[in-house]
């Protein structure tokens, strides 16, 4: 989000202010380009890791602020959310053995990191997307209380007009929910990588970049979860573009952009021409004091740093985005490859950003202007079938035909990566190695996706959603300690969960969300149906606007048949004259010991489950009967 402290910039004339000195600080950029003042024929990249912070129960651990007080501040940084944190590495020389030492210096981070959280008695995951994160993790009680946080909070919503943010993403299973705050954005982790170019080199490199990181993307997909649901392959794709979305609906098939996206052509002849795209596509999100006069810093012979400028491209999210910056007293232009999810090993990680960056270097030799030879929608179209479907994505390719993700990586691409590093003067052992793992991924088609996937099918029919998911996260921190890379991992085990003194904390770990509900003034036949065919025993009743209005319960339909011989109801009476209309309710973040407090002081065998007023889910008797049966067995095994 640049170096400025942020405001939200709610005064016009604030932000006036702050719109002059972003055109400032572009001019001042221009200046420099065309004086030959950014660093060449210097070849280096660098890497920000994100990772998420876990409880015992390897939920989200809202203690970032506490883990930080015992890790070095140069290093790490806060994130949107308290249960994130990112530490930024050293920047290398892109020679030797650069990828191996990047790998070690990772290691001692997230050790430390590690560490200090176990003090708060968390753990760290490395994963684009927790599989045990649940929405009322989202609340604003979660987001981190930094100024900066809570302006851009206050921003979108004003760009938004005060609508909720809309998810809808459609995979195996599908997620249409709304939220109230920027805090759905925090439900992603990523490993960025930075790569250094020249000016002059900068719109090749960058338009090559664009074509070959779908493909990257393909063989390193590890977020096909979301809250329980199996979406896309990189889930996280779609819900960063939909949780920073401040697009309202438009008339007349108005074209508008979204905050984060992967662009809308190549670009020609400099990387102005993406900062120029920029400001005229977004208005300004965040603002803040710039006391820098960036031309008189270039008359001093100084270098500006341009803090306007970096604090509106910190808000517009490209999926490859350009940075400026300063390294050793000199200005430099870097790409940053923002694609890439989190884990699933740092061994898998520095793979990845390997095989990206050899691709971009070879690609930028071999390919040379991409823009000639295949349409940017194709690039586009690519990127989404990327994200999709991860390794079993088609892509269209340079010479017009389509070709499989698997076909083209081990065909053309890996080969590829392998000549751009050679010729960096990357050791051949170092390339072998990580290019190594990469190809072991797609012969096996087994990426971090794939074997969360995979998992889960192993663990059809046993324990509920919950246990799933805490297995599946338990399985993939533990092995994350392993040094062998994720493509030779077994899949989880139930086992792993734990048990269930952590899948049974809260009422949304364990309630039930696909729901039956019938109308008010529907037959009493159609419950009774209901109750037979789907082994339920409460149907939900609501009302034309889907509001709550009653509950029909498996006993009611009993007493109803047991009078059926004297006069009044019958099968055919509307459900209202059966149900009971004050019905109690609970909502997602209740504790399991207070709903069965509930249930005990109300004499009632099912609580549905609200939230701002919204039928989400209900919990009944029955789901109780995993506890009861769990703890019986620990108390045999007593005896």
């Amino acid at each position: 989000m640049g170096r400025l402290d942020a405001d939200t910039g709610r005064d016009s004339a604030e932000i006036r202010a702050f719109t002059k000195a972003i055109l400032r600080d572009l001019k001042a950029l221009e200046r420099m380009l065309s004086q030959g003042m950014i660093e060449s024929g210097v070849r280096r990249f660098g890497v920000e890791q994100e990772f998420f912070l876990v409880d015992q129960g390897w939920r989200p651990a809202t203690v970032a602020l506490d883990v930080l007080e015992h890790l070095p501040a140069d290093t790490f940084t806060t994130e949107l959310a308290l249960f994130n944190l990112e530490a930024n590495l050293q920047p290398k020389l892109l020679t030797g053995r650069c990828f191996s030492a990047m790998e070690v210096e990772i290691e001692e981070r997230i050790a430390q990191a590690r560490a200090a959280a176990q003090r708060q008695g968390a753990d760290v995951v490395l994963c684009g997307i927790l599989p045990t994160l649940g929405k009322s993790d989202l609340s604003m009680d979660s987001i981190t209380p930094m100024p900066r946080y809570y302006a851009l909070n206050d921003a979108l919503n004003r760009i938004r007009g005060g609508s909720s943010y809309r998810l809808r993403i459609e995979g195996t299973d599908e997620i249409f929910v709304e939220h109230d705050s920027v805090m759905v954005e925090a439900c992603n982790t990523s490993y960025q990588v930075h790569l250094q170019v020249s000016a002059e080199e900068f719109p090749s490199f960058y338009n090559v970049a664009q074509l070959v990181t779908p493909p990257v993307l393909a063989a390193c997909v590890n977020s096909p979860l979301l809250f329980g649901k199996r979406l896309w392959n990189e889930t996280r794709i779609a819900l960063f573009e939909q949780s920073m979305d401040t697009r309202s609906a438009t008339p007349h098939l108005r074209q508008t952009s979204t905050r984060v996206r992967f662009g809308e052509r190549w670009i020609n002849k400099s990387v102005t021409e993406l900062f120029e795209d920029d400001i005229a596509r977004f208005r300004v999100l965040l603002t803040g004091e710039v006391t820098e006069d960036p031309f008189e810093v270039l008359a001093r012979g100084g270098v500006p740093r341009l803090p306007a400028l970096q604090l509106h491209n910190g808000t517009v999210y490209r999926w490859n985005r350009p940075c400026y910056g300063i390294s050793e007293g000199k200005p430099h232009l870097r790409i940053e490859c923002r694609v890439l999810p989190s884990g699933p090993t740092i061994m898998d990680e520095v793979a990845n950003s390997a095989f990206w960056i050899g691709l971009v270097l070879g690609g930028a030799r071999e390919y040379g202007d991409v823009a000639s030879r295949v349409d940017f929608d194709y690039a586009k179209s690519n990127f989404v079938a990327a994200s999709r479907r991860g390794l079993d994505a088609g892509f269209h390719w340079l010479a017009g035909e389509t070709v499989s993700a698997r076909d083209l990586l081990l065909g053309e691409l890996l080969p590829l990566s392998r000549s751009g590093l050679e010729e960096l003067g990357i050791e051949q052992t170092e390339i072998d190695h990580y290019l190594g793992i990469v190809q072991g991924r797609v012969e096996s088609g087994m990426t971090g996706a794939t074997w969360q996937l995979k998992s889960l099918r192993s663990m059809t029919g046993k324990g509920s959603v919950a246990e799933r998911m805490t297995a599946l996260t338990s399985g993939m921190a533990h092995r994350q300690r392993d040094p062998r890379p994720a493509h030779t991992w077994e899949p989880a085990e139930i086992w792993e969960a734990g048990g269930w003194r952590y899948n049974y904390l809260k009422v949304e770990q364990y309630m039930v969300t696909d729901l039956f509900t019938v109308h008010e003034d529907e037959p009493i036949e159609l419950a009774a149906f209901l109750m037979d065919k789907q082994n339920i025993r409460h149907v939900l009743v609501e009302n034309d606007d889907h509001t709550l209005v009653g509950l029909v319960s498996y006993r009611a339909i009993l007493r109803m048949v047991a009078a059926s011989g004297a006069p009044g109801t019958t099968e055919s009476d509307p459900i209202r004259t059966i149900m009971a209309s004050d019905v109690v309710t609970v909502e997602p973040e209740t504790s399991t010991l207070e709903a069965i407090g509930i249930m005990r002081e109300k004499r009632v065998s099912a609580l549905p489950v609200e939230k701002n007023g919204k039928l989400i889910g209900i919990i009944s008797e029955r789901d109780f009967l995993p506890i009861a049966y769990q703890l019986l067995e620990e108390k045999l095994e007593e005896v």
